[in-house]
């Protein structure tokens, strides 16, 4: 087998992994905002509902960057999809690939950082 197809397989494998991986932080997200959801009903007071309001607006930002990447990796996976000739796969394939690589890198650590935050929240009003 060509190894340029192989290559191409490799693309298309980090792109599923990739939007595997943001599927898993999106039910994750909704299920810290429904905990939060539970929480803003509860009289807690403005120490509570300050932080509280702002983890609501950083999810639904983080939910929106989640799909503008999830996006960005599934037109990238159509375009490799089309591909038929061999030749068709160059260094452009990869480099676009390399990018997406590091925004999902910082995707993540972003979503880590976020996620910690709220868990410390949680630890103090639940």
């Amino acid at each position: 087998m060509d190894t340029r197809l192989l290559h191409l397989g490799d693309l298309k494998f980090n792109l599923d992994v990739w939007l595997r991986e943001l599927k898993f932080h999106k039910t994750e997200l909704g299920f810290f905002e429904k905990k939060l959801g539970e929480l803003s009903v509860r009289d807690l007071g403005r120490d509570a509902m300050v932080p509280l309001e702002k983890f609501q607006n950083k999810i639904a930002r983080e939910k929106d960057a989640l799909n503008k990447l999830k996006h960005r990796i599934k037109f990238k996976k159509n375009l490799l999809d089309k591909l038929t000739d061999l030749d068709s796969v160059d260094k452009s394939h990869h480099s676009n690939q390399v990018l997406l690589s590091e925004e999902m890198a910082t995707f993540n650590k972003l979503n880590f950082e976020l996620k910690s935050k709220m868990m410390n929240y949680f630890l103090r009003w639940l």
